[in-house]
């Protein structure tokens, strides 16, 4: 497709038209009351011509976006939640409720929540850790007749921290990769950052925020309130629901460490068993076995022949509640990705470049910029990795140094989640918040791990030079 549209209207044009239709798509869905996904289309479409796409691109931009942003998330936000509600109708959530609960108490389910997270995330996506994780978020806050966010907001800060910050996640390896970085050592740094900016920031905060946020009951997916109806006497085994969901992580991890070995050259190129090992790792694969397990250990073992068609309209009563949900995203996705054709992120980051800013500020700087331009994380993080490797080549960094600098401009990635990031969306739908609500909580959560990432990045990296 011919993208010479992006470049027809100078940087000051280009970032007037961005403010304008985030300002527009805000007041469809705040104040007029539009559905998102039919505002963020029609914002879209704007956007697009505004910018200077023709008719002819017009279309194909639009479809460019919406289903990357779908191929990425559709399989997952589909698998996970016959998943959920899988685990939720089975009684396997109540069982991991009620342990969760037992270990931590009452008090501290949302820092215990948390911790799960934060472990749960350090292989997976936070789109896919978030909904395996949502049925037992869900059957807390109902156990415990909570406000969701209170036990919801920790645990997305906990994946969000994960996501941003921590190899194998695609932005800061990236990242490390254009930057030329060590791999262990980014994962060192990312640690070493990454741990009290996540009780801080994506803890402490988000439990202040919830508890600042009107009562939030529980939306009716992944079981509902019909869940409470399973016989309590037959419950599953606490081992039976642990093997089911971190089979997924297991699998994931050992495809992470597969490539890494293979890209190292400790492993061959090639082989078909690492080759099928690699397969079954990749996240929708390893979802997917992790589903049909447990369709057979939660449903189907010990029953009748007929009890597949009681599973099939649990698939169908799954998949019902989240396909709003998935277009939602994938139009949030394409709201990002006209402003990415649009050259929004670009012409400001070329425009960065002659401040004469220090690499690690710079880093973060362009990173976050083009993070607010255009919505998604991996593209802001790699693009101003990829802006600023000449200069930090040139500068003879190396080791821990190199590292902090990879971790700043990742940091600068995740920050200012709004209505361009699909994963806006995600969350907001999978919890039932309004616009007006993520943008009080979820954005201020998004904002505050970005700065402190990067504040703790910046004060190591002032250490060890």
């Amino acid at each position: 497709m011919d993208t010479a549209f992006a470049f027809s209207l100078s940087t000051p044009g280009l970032l007037a038209v961005a403010a304008g239709a985030i300002a527009v798509l805000l007041f469809l869905i705040i104040k007029v009351k539009l559905h998102p996904f039919l505002a963020l289309v029609i914002v879209s479409i704007a956007t697009a011509l505004a910018t200077g796409v023709t008719l002819d691109d017009l279309l194909p931009t639009l479809l460019s976006g919406f289903g990357k942003t779908l191929g990425n998330v559709a399989l997952l936000i589909g698998f996970g939640a016959i998943l959920g509600r899988i685990v939720a109708i089975s009684g396997g959530a109540k069982v991991l409720a009620d342990t969760l609960i037992r270990i931590c108490g009452k008090n501290k389910a949302p820092l215990g929540l948390s911790i799960a997270s934060l472990l749960f995330g350090f292989p997976i996506f936070l789109d896919a850790a978030f909904v395996v994780m949502l049925p037992i978020i869900y059957t807390i806050a109902r156990e415990l007749r909570g406000s969701l966010l209170i036990y919801a907001l920790p645990a997305t800060g906990a994946f969000l921290v994960m996501h941003a910050l921590v190899p194998p996640h695609p932005g800061p390896v990236a990242a490390a990769v254009f930057l030329e970085g060590d791999i262990g050592k980014v994962l060192l740094v990312a640690l070493i950052v990454g741990l009290p900016t996540w009780y801080l920031a994506g803890y402490q905060l988000s439990l202040w925020l919830a508890k600042r946020t009107p009562f939030h009951p529980v939306p009716d997916l992944m079981g509902g309130a019909e869940s409470d109806e399973v016989d309590r006497t037959s419950l599953p085994r606490f081992s039976t629901i642990l093997l089911v969901l971190l089979l997924p992580l297991v699998l994931i991890f050992m495809n992470t460490g597969i490539t890494t070995l293979i890209s190292a050259g400790t492993l061959p190129e090639g082989n078909p068993v690492l080759g099928a090992l690699t397969l079954i790792g990749e996240t929708p694969v390893a979802l997917l076995i992790s589903l049909c397990l447990a369709m057979w250990l939660l449903l189907l073992r010990g029953h009748e022949k007929g009890a597949m068609g009681a599973v099939n309209e649990t698939i169908e009563k799954a998949l019902a509640p989240v396909c709003s949900i998935i277009l939602i995203t994938g139009a949030g996705g394409m709201f990002g990705g006209v402003l990415t054709a649009s050259g929004i992120g670009e012409a400001l980051a070329d425009s960065l470049q002659t401040l004469g800013l220090p690499i690690l500020v710079a880093g973060y700087v362009i990173a976050a910029v083009i993070r607010i331009a255009q919505g998604s994380a991996t593209v802001a993080g790699t693009t101003a990795a990829s802006i600023i490797a000449p200069a930090v080549i040139d500068s003879s960094l190396s080791g821990m140094p190199l590292a902090c600098v990879v971790v700043a401009t990742v940091a600068g990635a995740i920050g200012y989640s709004h209505v361009n990031d699909s994963g806006f969306w995600l969350v907001g739908r999978f919890l039932g918040m309004e616009t007006k609500t993520m943008l009080k909580t979820w954005s201020v959560v998004s904002t505050a791990i970005s700065l402190m990432a990067f504040g703790l990045a910046w004060v190591l990296f002032t250490v060890l030079t």
